[in-house]
């Protein structure tokens, strides 16, 4: 999970990743910054994350992110 607290904390230094829950409802994390976050998780991963996945509650906290990047993981396997 550090991998994924390091890409966000690029994007927002600012933030308590490892607390926040709100990160897309809040209005932390705009479009652009999750088109950007899922070109880095896609990379560092190696997983493709499916349009169908792309909502806000797979991006409101780390915790909810990294669970998706494991079960992307698991399917790939």
């Amino acid at each position: 999970m550090e991998k994924l607290l390091d890409i966000l904390r690029e994007l927002h230094p600012e933030t308590d990743f490892e607390t926040e829950t709100r990160l897309v409802d809040g209005g932390i994390l705009a479009s652009f910054d999750i088109v950007m976050l899922i070109t880095r998780i896609e990379e560092e991963f190696d997983v493709v994350i499916p349009a169908k996945d792309i909502v806000p509650e797979h991006f409101n906290s780390v915790k909810a992110l990294y669970a998706l990047i494991e079960k992307i993981s698991e399917q790939d396997d």
